[in-house]
């Protein structure tokens, strides 16, 4: 199989180098043989490569500048990165073409971030940065997790790991999911359309839902209020989840004790924007999800997962259904 490998210029962290590639291709030695893998940077390089290519593992971003593109012999895109809305409409995707995203990378990462957040909120810290911006001594004393209520919306590699997390700490955990099914780590599990029945139960709210025409703004000015005074959110899906101005009525009111967003909309948070002075509110860049050490890699090998199901006829286990957005 012809491979094309494109990497944003300029990104030392998270592009695949040949190097990269060798170590992932030896630790799947049954798949990874035979084939003619071609690395670059420039759109030169990847009009050289995509009339040949029957396979394209590339960051997102490059993935929406490059195609559509004259692309007769490919059969796999591979993106290296779970959330794929940023290339909808997908009407620029080849004929015959499956895409893949790296779903599985994430969740380390993710569920340390998720239970930070939730232990930051438990302890107060959002009002101690509040306090400490403007100079005051403020103490607040916070309780343990154990036995609090948490509600994970999203129960795939995100919310899955950060529910897993929350149970070892002994929270009671609410899981919100497309249907009602069962989570090993969640004490109840309810559909996206009955979440307002446990919002007023909710403690802490997480939220971890992909972003589609069902989820954007699904936690809008209306179902904060249902959350409980004191209660807090953590955002680690996307920024669309929730409608900003509403939270950050709700934190400046004192209606939510504390929020910690690490999506937004706009990226990057402009400056002047409320969200910077909003108190009881901890922002970080976008980096929940991704750990330069270990993303690159583990993205690889499943990668190479996934050309194993398709050489064997298998269903693709990333495949991303354009029709659903996950």
């Amino acid at each position: 199989m012809r491979i094309h490998v494109q990497n944003l210029p300029g990104d030392p962290q998270f592009a695949v180098t040949p190097a990269q590639w060798d170590a992932a291709a030896a630790r799947a030695p049954d798949v990874s043989g035979g084939h003619a893998v071609t690395f670059g940077e420039t759109p030169e390089a990847f009009q050289a490569a995509i009339g040949e290519a029957e396979a394209v593992v590339a960051q997102t971003g490059a993935v929406r500048r490059l195609f559509p593109a004259d692309a007769p012999r490919l059969k796999l895109i591979y993106c290296t990165s779970a959330g794929l809305d940023s290339l909808a409409p997908f009407n620029w995707l080849p004929p015959g073409a499956a895409l893949l995203n790296n779903r599985g990378t994430h969740g380390a990462k993710v569920s340390e971030y998720g239970i930070m957040a939730l232990l930051m909120l438990a302890a107060g810290v959002p009002g101690f940065v509040t306090a400490q911006r403007a100079g005051r001594w403020a103490p607040r004393h916070g309780s343990v997790l154990a036995g609090r209520r948490v509600t994970v919306a999203g129960l795939g590699t995100l919310g899955g790991a950060v529910a897993e997390q929350a149970a070892r700490f002994g929270m009671r955990v609410t899981g919100v999911r497309t249907r009602a099914e069962p989570h090993p780590a969640c004490t109840e599990v309810v559909a996206l359309d009955e979440l307002d029945s446990v919002l007023g139960g909710t403690e802490f709210l997480a939220l971890a839902l992909p972003l589609t025409d069902a989820t954007r703004g699904v936690l809008d000015r209306r179902r904060l209020a249902l959350l409980p005074p004191g209660a807090g959110v953590v955002n680690i899906g996307r920024g669309a989840l929730l409608d900003q101005d509403a939270l950050c009525d709700a934190l400046e009111g004192g209606h939510l004790s504390g929020a910690v967003l690490d999506v937004f909309v706009p990226e990057p948070v402009p400056p002047g924007h409320r969200l910077w002075t909003t108190p009881n509110l901890v922002m970080t860049p976008h980096v929940s999800a991704d750990d330069p050490d270990t993303y690159v890699p583990l993205s690889l090998d499943i990668f190479f997962q996934n050309l194993r199901a398709f050489s064997d006829g298998e269903p693709l286990p990333n495949q991303f259904d354009t029709t659903r957005g996950y």
